[in-house]
Protein backbone atom coordinates (compact mmCIF):
# COMPACT_ATOMS: atom_id res chain seq x y z
CA UNK A 1 0.00 0.00 0.00
CA UNK A 2 1.26 3.47 -0.90
CA UNK A 3 0.49 6.58 1.13
CA UNK A 4 1.41 9.78 -0.73
CA UNK A 5 2.45 12.91 1.17
CA UNK A 6 2.77 15.79 -1.35
CA UNK A 7 4.61 19.08 -0.86
CA UNK A 8 5.20 22.17 -3.01
CA UNK A 9 8.31 23.15 -1.08
CA UNK A 10 11.30 20.78 -0.68
CA UNK A 11 12.07 22.36 2.69
CA UNK A 12 8.63 21.41 3.97
CA UNK A 13 9.11 17.94 2.50
CA UNK A 14 12.46 17.51 4.31
CA UNK A 15 11.02 18.75 7.62
CA UNK A 16 7.95 16.51 7.43
CA UNK A 17 9.97 13.41 6.52
CA UNK A 18 12.51 14.09 9.27
CA UNK A 19 9.67 14.32 11.81
CA UNK A 20 8.08 11.11 10.54
CA UNK A 21 11.37 9.20 10.62
CA UNK A 22 12.24 10.55 14.07
CA UNK A 23 8.80 9.54 15.38
CA UNK A 24 9.16 6.03 13.89
CA UNK A 25 12.58 5.59 15.51
CA UNK A 26 11.27 6.86 18.85
CA UNK A 27 8.38 4.38 18.67
CA UNK A 28 10.79 1.52 17.92
CA UNK A 29 12.97 2.48 20.88
CA UNK A 30 9.95 2.81 23.17
CA UNK A 31 8.81 -0.72 22.35
CA UNK A 32 12.18 -2.21 23.30
CA UNK A 33 14.01 -2.55 26.59
CA UNK A 34 16.55 0.08 27.60
CA UNK A 35 19.50 -2.01 26.35
CA UNK A 36 18.07 -2.43 22.86
CA UNK A 37 18.82 -0.32 19.81
CA UNK A 38 16.98 0.86 16.71
CA UNK A 39 18.42 0.81 13.19
CA UNK A 40 17.89 3.47 10.54
CA UNK A 41 18.93 2.91 6.91
CA UNK A 42 19.18 5.95 4.65
CA UNK A 43 19.88 6.52 0.97
CA UNK A 44 22.60 8.52 -0.75
CA UNK A 45 22.69 10.70 -3.84
CA UNK A 46 21.84 14.39 -3.90
CA UNK A 47 18.13 14.28 -2.98
CA UNK A 48 18.45 13.25 0.71
CA UNK A 49 20.97 15.92 1.76
CA UNK A 50 18.43 18.47 3.04
CA UNK A 51 16.39 15.76 4.77
CA UNK A 52 19.48 14.31 6.47
CA UNK A 53 20.55 17.73 7.70
CA UNK A 54 17.12 18.33 9.26
CA UNK A 55 16.94 14.82 10.70
CA UNK A 56 20.34 15.25 12.33
CA UNK A 57 18.97 18.05 14.50
CA UNK A 58 15.94 16.07 15.74
CA UNK A 59 15.97 15.41 19.48
CA UNK A 60 16.08 11.64 19.79
CA UNK A 61 17.89 9.05 21.91
CA UNK A 62 20.62 8.95 19.28
CA UNK A 63 23.13 6.92 21.37
CA UNK A 64 20.71 3.98 21.00
CA UNK A 65 20.42 4.38 17.21
CA UNK A 66 22.47 2.61 14.56
CA UNK A 67 22.64 4.37 11.21
CA UNK A 68 23.45 2.42 8.07
CA UNK A 69 22.78 2.72 4.35
CA UNK A 70 20.14 1.21 2.10
CA UNK A 71 22.92 0.76 -0.45
CA UNK A 72 26.33 2.10 -1.36
CA UNK A 73 28.78 2.12 -4.22
CA UNK A 74 31.92 -0.01 -3.92
CA UNK A 75 34.24 2.99 -3.65
CA UNK A 76 36.42 4.41 -0.86
CA UNK A 77 34.62 6.67 1.58
CA UNK A 78 36.67 9.67 0.41
CA UNK A 79 35.17 9.26 -3.09
CA UNK A 80 32.49 11.81 -4.02
CA UNK A 81 30.25 8.90 -5.08
CA UNK A 82 30.29 7.34 -1.60
CA UNK A 83 26.95 7.38 0.21
CA UNK A 84 28.83 6.91 3.49
CA UNK A 85 30.59 10.21 2.85
CA UNK A 86 27.23 11.97 2.49
CA UNK A 87 26.01 10.55 5.80
CA UNK A 88 29.14 11.64 7.64
CA UNK A 89 28.81 15.15 6.17
CA UNK A 90 25.17 15.54 7.22
CA UNK A 91 23.90 13.34 10.08
CA UNK A 92 27.33 13.05 11.68
CA UNK A 93 28.38 16.65 11.36
CA UNK A 94 29.85 17.65 14.76
CA UNK A 95 27.10 20.23 15.23
CA UNK A 96 24.31 17.66 14.88
CA UNK A 97 22.49 15.87 17.69
CA UNK A 98 22.73 12.69 15.59
CA UNK A 99 26.53 12.66 15.90
CA UNK A 100 26.13 10.42 18.99
CA UNK A 101 24.51 7.63 16.94
CA UNK A 102 26.61 4.67 15.77
CA UNK A 103 27.39 4.51 12.05
CA UNK A 104 27.59 1.14 10.29
CA UNK A 105 28.95 1.61 6.75
CA UNK A 106 28.31 -1.05 4.11
CA UNK A 107 31.60 -0.79 2.22
CA UNK A 108 35.15 -1.87 2.99
CA UNK A 109 37.16 -1.75 -0.23
CA UNK A 110 40.07 -3.48 1.50
CA UNK A 111 37.98 -6.66 1.19
CA UNK A 112 36.69 -8.52 -1.86
CA UNK A 113 33.11 -7.52 -2.65
CA UNK A 114 31.46 -10.95 -2.46
CA UNK A 115 33.36 -11.92 0.68
CA UNK A 116 32.38 -8.64 2.31
CA UNK A 117 28.70 -9.11 1.47
CA UNK A 118 28.82 -12.63 2.95
CA UNK A 119 30.35 -11.17 6.12
CA UNK A 120 27.60 -8.54 6.34
CA UNK A 121 24.95 -11.24 6.10
CA UNK A 122 26.65 -13.20 8.87
CA UNK A 123 27.01 -10.19 11.15
CA UNK A 124 24.04 -9.65 13.51
CA UNK A 125 25.16 -6.06 14.16
CA UNK A 126 24.05 -5.21 10.61
CA UNK A 127 20.43 -5.91 11.47
CA UNK A 128 17.30 -5.45 9.41
CA UNK A 129 16.39 -1.76 9.76
CA UNK A 130 13.48 -0.63 11.88
CA UNK A 131 13.18 2.39 9.57
CA UNK A 132 14.46 2.83 6.01
CA UNK A 133 14.36 5.82 3.68
CA UNK A 134 14.58 4.89 0.00
CA UNK A 135 15.23 6.89 -3.12
CA UNK A 136 14.19 6.00 -6.67
CA UNK A 137 15.70 6.39 -10.13
CA UNK A 138 13.76 7.25 -13.26
CA UNK A 139 14.23 3.64 -14.39
CA UNK A 140 12.29 2.48 -11.32
CA UNK A 141 15.26 1.15 -9.36
CA UNK A 142 15.35 1.65 -5.62
CA UNK A 143 18.29 0.95 -3.34
CA UNK A 144 20.75 -0.57 -5.85
CA UNK A 145 18.25 -3.06 -7.23
CA UNK A 146 18.80 -2.47 -10.95
CA UNK A 147 16.78 -4.57 -13.40
CA UNK A 148 19.69 -4.61 -15.86
CA UNK A 149 22.12 -6.16 -13.35
CA UNK A 150 23.07 -9.81 -13.92
CA UNK A 151 22.06 -10.45 -10.29
CA UNK A 152 18.47 -9.22 -10.89
CA UNK A 153 16.71 -12.61 -10.55
CA UNK A 154 18.70 -13.37 -7.40
CA UNK A 155 18.28 -10.01 -5.70
CA UNK A 156 14.53 -9.72 -6.30
CA UNK A 157 13.17 -13.26 -6.10
CA UNK A 158 15.54 -15.99 -5.05
CA UNK A 159 17.42 -14.68 -2.02
CA UNK A 160 16.26 -14.18 1.55
CA UNK A 161 19.62 -12.68 2.49
CA UNK A 162 19.67 -9.13 3.81
CA UNK A 163 22.53 -7.92 1.63
CA UNK A 164 23.43 -8.53 -2.00
CA UNK A 165 26.23 -7.52 -4.37
CA UNK A 166 25.02 -5.78 -7.53
CA UNK A 167 26.77 -4.90 -10.81
CA UNK A 168 24.42 -2.46 -12.62
CA UNK A 169 24.63 -2.33 -16.39
CA UNK A 170 23.49 1.29 -16.64
CA UNK A 171 25.30 2.84 -13.67
CA UNK A 172 28.93 3.02 -12.59
CA UNK A 173 30.48 1.03 -9.75
CA UNK A 174 29.52 -2.29 -8.21
CA UNK A 175 27.17 -1.89 -5.26
CA UNK A 176 26.22 -3.34 -1.88
CA UNK A 177 22.48 -3.20 -1.29
CA UNK A 178 19.70 -4.48 0.88
CA UNK A 179 17.78 -7.12 -1.07
CA UNK A 180 14.15 -6.73 -2.08
CA UNK A 181 13.16 -9.42 0.43
CA UNK A 182 14.86 -7.46 3.21
CA UNK A 183 13.20 -4.17 2.25
CA UNK A 184 9.79 -5.83 2.29
CA UNK A 185 10.35 -6.76 5.95
CA UNK A 186 11.24 -3.24 7.14
CA UNK A 187 8.49 -2.08 9.55
CA UNK A 188 8.66 1.62 8.59
CA UNK A 189 9.48 2.21 4.93
CA UNK A 190 9.69 5.69 3.37
CA UNK A 191 10.38 6.89 -0.18
CA UNK A 192 11.83 10.35 -0.85
CA UNK A 193 11.34 11.67 -4.42
CA UNK A 194 10.85 14.97 -6.23
CA UNK A 195 9.61 16.24 -9.58
CA UNK A 196 6.84 15.29 -11.98
CA UNK A 197 8.91 12.69 -13.83
CA UNK A 198 9.55 10.57 -10.75
CA UNK A 199 5.92 10.84 -9.66
CA UNK A 200 4.90 9.57 -13.12
CA UNK A 201 7.34 6.66 -12.82
CA UNK A 202 5.97 5.75 -9.40
CA UNK A 203 2.34 5.98 -10.53
CA UNK A 204 3.02 3.79 -13.57
CA UNK A 205 4.88 1.27 -11.43
CA UNK A 206 1.98 1.15 -9.00
CA UNK A 207 -0.78 0.93 -11.62
CA UNK A 208 0.58 -2.22 -13.27
CA UNK A 209 3.27 -4.72 -12.42
CA UNK A 210 6.56 -3.80 -14.07
CA UNK A 211 9.98 -5.42 -14.11
CA UNK A 212 11.62 -2.93 -11.79
CA UNK A 213 12.25 -2.80 -8.07
CA UNK A 214 9.85 -0.01 -7.11
CA UNK A 215 6.97 -1.77 -8.86
CA UNK A 216 7.72 -5.05 -7.10
CA UNK A 217 7.83 -3.24 -3.77
CA UNK A 218 4.77 -1.03 -4.33
CA UNK A 219 2.59 -3.90 -5.54
CA UNK A 220 3.35 -6.17 -2.60
CA UNK A 221 0.23 -6.16 -0.43
CA UNK A 222 2.28 -6.76 2.71
CA UNK A 223 4.26 -3.54 2.25
CA UNK A 224 3.30 -0.04 3.33
CA UNK A 225 5.36 2.63 1.59
CA UNK A 226 5.03 6.24 2.76
CA UNK A 227 6.00 8.43 -0.18
CA UNK A 228 7.23 11.95 0.52
CA UNK A 229 7.09 13.80 -2.80
CA UNK A 230 7.91 17.39 -3.60
CA UNK A 231 6.86 19.09 -6.82
CA UNK A 232 10.22 20.90 -7.02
Amino acid sequence: MIELHAFDDPRAQAAALAKAVSDALAASLAQADAASRATLAVSGGTSPRAFLQVLGSEQLDWPRVDVTLVDDRWVPEIDAASNARLVRETLFDPAQAARSARFLPLVDVASALNAHVAALNANPTHALPDVAVLGMGEDGHTASLFADAPEWPHITAETCERFVAVHPGSAPHPRVSFSLAALKRVPHLFLLIAGSRKRDVLEAATAASQDNAISKLANDRGVRLDVYWSAN
